[in-house]
């Protein structure tokens, strides 16, 4: 924290939530003024989600004023908004390893404090947890515990969030959700419910009666305490008739209240003191603007979600000036791939859940918006939504992260694979994808995916190539089609070659040698020949093979590695059970080879942030752990020769 000036006199002092229940009003104002620059200061020399967490600045605050945490549970949804809960909560002094390897988590994290009451890194998931909580809570006479889950609306594109609701609305615990309302999540939201907000949010006479009646009936209860227990419906035939529909939220058994300001820190914990005398499911509606308090944040929301560094006075983002021309994003090749493609193929459509500017499907959105489908986050729908495109004779390329499609599984198995249609999987940020940590690792999709029937799946080395797959799969459409890819920049400048067509299930040789043979999967490959390139000066002879397909593989090339190397490295940037590693070991049993195999990828753990060459590091597939494993497996001595 920068000890300068009286910058941040009042934060200085809160040490925990409990520090914060006497602050006077005008403390309360300060220190959510405070709090908010602390963020702008921290975050713009060290990169993290920015503008969702000024968004509930003032939130964050009135909820720790009022609530008595870590035994009232509270969950954030994402956990995009938790960065002022954790300043306030004990983690301020160590906020700027937020992040970083070996630091503080970018999500919530039961393991880091017991003020996260449940790890929240993808969405969705609060109010199915929380009603969990509150179960809990019941059976063990602890009634008396509030839960409170803070959902933003994006989360409530999902189908998790709806059945959370119903069930939550049947079971009548004692739950508060807390509706983020900012109509963004990373890029804007969209659906029905998006509309349906907003229409509450602006019908002035609503809001108007809603607040008469509250305010009335909030007298009338000093004389007759259960007024607006009576009242309440009337008070919903009146929403209904000035909304032309009925409330959604209290159609499932939810007391709605709101829409209220998010940024009248005094009013909310007002209102959030009241609720908490209230019993059952209830929903607080609450208004707040991504960004907050900065104006470029403001004025740009998807850009400054997560902006990198950033000049905290101007808001200039500070980006890398590079020397020369340099390799594109992966995410941009697809992009501008999918596009080039789409104009030759009428039948190419593309669908992400949530992530257009993200996947940079944006790119062909903004030229071809009624070819391409942001359905919100909603992964599931996203994979069968795309299974009825390609029943209905389109080519659909369904872009969602690896991480996001462990989401999809069953809609996978049972939409698209059993009945065999074609359906073009891009898979980004395949692997470790750095500082956002456990939560977004790619680490499992080659495992899940490879165990499926009629499945191909594709990694591509570099960019070229993975052009060429992209132009493959929508050629000739022979059902579901995997395409992985890592998240960050690529290796090749001049990667907008002709397209070429690529054999299904054929690998290559990159290199030969006689010592032993590296068999590798995808772009991390490049590790490996940063690998050979060392070991050329010891004269350590490496032959290395890109592999290219993990379904179909390449029996053929396997067969003749087989038959010339006793010893055997594989190497992926994904889960070693299940992958690669595995199913050339099942290959070699199955064809009664015998050779020393190791297998180099995630191990079997759960990895932590960092950057994506300290996490190669730690899981030993860096170029120097690739090297240290060729030096110990050729040292050793072999009993077995090679069938």
């Amino acid at each position: 924290m920068s000890e300068s000036g009286e910058s941040y006199k009042l934060l200085r002092t809160i040490g925990n939530p409990d520090d914060m229940k006497s602050l006077t009003p005008d403390q309360l104002r300060q220190l959510s003024s405070e709090l908010r620059q602390y963020i702008i200061e921290v975050v713009s020399s060290n990169p993290g989600h920015f503008g969702a967490s000024l968004g509930v600045v003032e939130l964050t605050v009135a909820i720790h004023h009022v609530f008595n945490a870590p035994y009232d549970q509270i969950v954030w949804d994402v956990g995009h908004q938790a960065y002022g809960h954790k300043i306030l909560t004990g983690r301020r002094d160590i906020f700027h390893t937020n992040r970083k390897y070996g630091g503080i988590s970018g999500f919530p994290n039961p393991s880091e404090s017991k003020y996260d009451a449940f790890g929240v890194g993808h969405s969705s998931t609060s109010i199915s947890a929380a009603l969990g909580m509150a179960a809990g809570n019941d059976y063990r006479d602890e009634s008396d515990r509030q839960v409170v889950a803070i959902i933003g609306d994006g989360s409530l594109s999902a189908g998790l969030a709806y059945e959370a609701l119903n069930n939550a609305g049947h079971a009548g615990k004692n739950l508060l959700v807390i509706l983020n309302d900012n109509n963004i999540s990373i890029d804007p939201s969209v659906g029905a419910m998006k509309d349906y907000l907003l229409d509450i949010t602006t019908s002035k006479s609503y809001n108007k009666v809603k607040n008469d009646v509250w305010n009335l009936l909030g007298f009338m209860n000093k004389v007759t305490p259960n007024a607006r227990k009576y009242a309440q419906k009337i008070e919903n035939a009146i929403k209904s008739i000035l909304l032309k529909q009925s409330n959604l939220f209290e159609s499932l058994n939810f007391r709605y209240f709101g829409p209220v300001d998010g940024h009248d820190v005094l009013h909310l914990a007002e209102i959030l003191r009241d609720m908490k005398d209230i019993p059952g499911p209830k929903l607080l509606h609450v208004i707040t603007q991504k960004g907050k308090g900065f104006a470029r944040a403001e004025e740009n929301q998807t850009e400054f979600h997560s902006p990198g560094k950033f000049n905290m006075h101007t808001g200039e983002i500070i980006r890398k000036v590079p020397d020369g021309s340099e390799p594109p994003l992966y995410q941009d090749v697809f992009g501008e791939t999918i596009l080039e493609l789409a104009k030759t193929n009428k039948r190419i459509i593309g669908i992400t859940p949530a992530m257009p500017t993200g996947s940079s499907l944006k790119i062909m959105m903004d030229e071809m918006p009624e070819r391409t489908y942001d359905v919100g986050i909603a992964e599931q729908h996203a994979v069968t939504f795309s299974a009825g495109l390609a029943v209905s004779g389109m080519i659909p390329f369904c872009n969602i992260y690896s991480s996001f499609m462990q989401r999809a599984y069953d809609q996978v198995i049972h939409d698209v694979a059993i009945q065999n249609l074609p359906v073009v999987f891009l898979l980004d940020r395949g692997g470790l994808v750095g500082s956002d940590g456990a939560t977004h690792h790619g680490a499992y999709d080659l495992a899940f995916f490879r165990c499926i029937p009629g499945m191909t799946i594709a990694s591509p080395l570099n960019e070229v190539e993975m052009r060429n797959m992209m132009y493959t799969a929508q050629l000739k459409p022979i059902g579901p089609f995997v395409i992985r890819y890592p998240r960050g920049q690529g290796v090749t400048v001049d990667w907008k070659q002709p397209f070429r067509e690529v054999e299904i299930g054929q690998g290559h040789q990159l290199k030969d040698g006689t010592d032993l043979a590296i068999l590798s999967l995808g772009p991390i490959g490049k590790e490996a020949t940063r690998a050979i390139e060392l070991l050329e000066k010891e004269q350590i002879s490496v032959a290395h093979f890109d592999m290219r397909f993990l379904k179909p593989l390449d029996n053929k090339l396997l067969k003749a590695i087989f038959s010339r190397f006793n010893k055997i490295i594989t190497l992926e940037d994904a889960s070693i059970v299940g992958g690669l590693g595995s199913a050339v070991i099942e290959y070699m049993n199955d064809n009664s080879y015998k050779a020393k195999v190791i297998r180099l990828g995630i191990p079997d753990r759960f990895v932590d942030h960092g950057t994506q060459e300290e996490l190669y590091k730690e899981c030993g597939f860096d170029a120097a752990g690739i090297a240290t494993a060729v030096r110990n497996l050729v040292q050793s001595k072999i009993l077995t020769k090679a069938m």
